[in-house]
């Protein structure tokens, strides 16, 4: 059955683009989008929808939503945003994702995918380690010299930690460690 997903953002740009991607997916059935939040609890009392995708500076609490409506709340992200907000949301997409990783951030965080999938997000304690070396620049040779283990075990974790955050680039995951205050700007090169 398809996952009926309810878009919440002002932007017509962004929701084009959006409903662009989305179009098409088996996994969703893209409901008509809403641009007033004014409007949003009474577009959810009248629609239902399994999945909300919202930008979360139109939302003072995401939580207070999930209490009325059993739903998955995903955050719409494209500027800065709060760590502490975005703990609110059961995923983030951010609009420079690439197309797959939207679509799978989103069908990750919908209500119809098994818990065991959300819980194998958190990065481990090694895999944490190995990000704040990559996004400090260091080559696999010196994180594993750093961290005392083998270049394969360095690579198997940046395979893993790129399957956990859906990025694939260096600098993807260098803006990832820093939104997640895992380093901050004075310890890159």
């Amino acid at each position: 059955m398809k996952q009926r997903l309810l878009i919440v953002e002002p932007s017509e740009v962004i929701v084009a683009g959006l409903m662009t991607i989305l179009d098409g997916q088996i996994r969703f059935k893209v409901l008509e989008p809403e641009t007033d939040v004014e409007r949003l609890e009474e577009r959810l009392t009248a629609v239902r929808p399994d999945i909300l995708l919202i930008n979360p500076t139109l939302l003072a609490d995401a939580g207070i939503l999930r209490t009325e409506y059993p739903m998955a709340v995903v955050a719409l992200v494209y500027q800065y945003v709060e760590r502490e907000l975005l703990k609110q949301y059961d995923a983030v997409v951010d609009i420079r994702d690439s197309r797959a990783q939207i679509i799978e951030t989103i069908a990750q965080a919908s209500p119809g995918e098994p818990e065991q999938s959300k819980s194998n997000y958190e990065l481990t304690k090694r895999e944490t380690a190995v990000l704040v070396q990559l996004a400090q620049g260091k080559t696999n040779k010196e994180i594993a010299d750093a961290l005392n283990v083998s270049v394969h075990t360095v690579i198997s974790h940046r395979k893993n930690i790129t399957h956990k955050t859906g990025i694939k680039s260096v600098a993807g995951l260098t803006v990832y460690a820093m939104l997640n205050n895992l380093i901050d700007e004075s310890t890159l090169l």
